[in-house]
């Protein structure tokens, strides 16, 4: 096609070969959207998910000093396994990110990972919610949060803060119940 060329003679030629032109999909960004009116939708759910539940709650009193490490287990649980989860030495299957997320957000993230993953049976996760400097940071609401929220989970066996090559104190290990399926292959397997 020379310079001289029509650029409509072209596509005319094209379209009388057969040749269609590519559809191409309108796209609507993300801000666009919110300013359409899914703001009214988002702050909707974030109030439905601050009141659902009061174990999702955080009182003052409950922030935790930023420098101190996390940890909790269940009774019964072996201190030789939890010794393992809090030196890390278990691998971990899955990592949840709530780094630049609201408590809103990891209101409704948390729990689902969690089953998620113990459907799946994974039994040594990550969960990374950063690391703040103060005691009112948002990191360390969502790390108090998360010391208030994980032990109701029931599949929640128990938590660490990480080793420092698995993210120090900006996340924590967790360590989740065997699913059914891994029970009975327990048993089968100890008979």
């Amino acid at each position: 096609m020379s310079e001289t060329d029509n650029p409509d003679d072209f596509s005319s030629m094209m379209l009388g070969e057969g040749v269609k032109p590519l559809q191409s999909e309108k796209r609507v960004s993300t801000r666009e959207r919110l300013r359409r009116g899914d703001l009214d939708l988002l702050a909707q759910r974030r109030k439905q998910a601050e009141g659902v539940d009061e174990r999702f709650r955080l009182q003052p009193e409950q922030l935790l000093n930023p420098a101190d490490p996390i940890e909790w287990k269940r009774d019964g649980v072996q201190e030789g396994v939890y010794r393992n989860l809090r030196l890390g030495k278990y691998a971990a299957d899955a990592r949840l990110d709530l780094l630049n997320r609201s408590l809103a957000e990891a209101v409704d993230e948390v729990p689902g990972f969690v089953k998620q993953c113990y459907k799946l049976g994974l039994r040594t996760v990550i969960i990374n919610h950063g690391r703040g400097k103060h005691a009112k940071t948002t990191q360390n609401i969502l790390r108090s949060c998360l010391v208030l929220w994980l032990p109701k989970i029931d599949e929640v066996l128990a938590f660490h803060s990480c080793q420092p090559q698995h993210g120090g104190l900006s996340a924590i290990y967790l360590l989740l119940r065997k699913n059914e399926q891994q029970r009975l292959e327990n048993v089968e397997r100890h008979r």
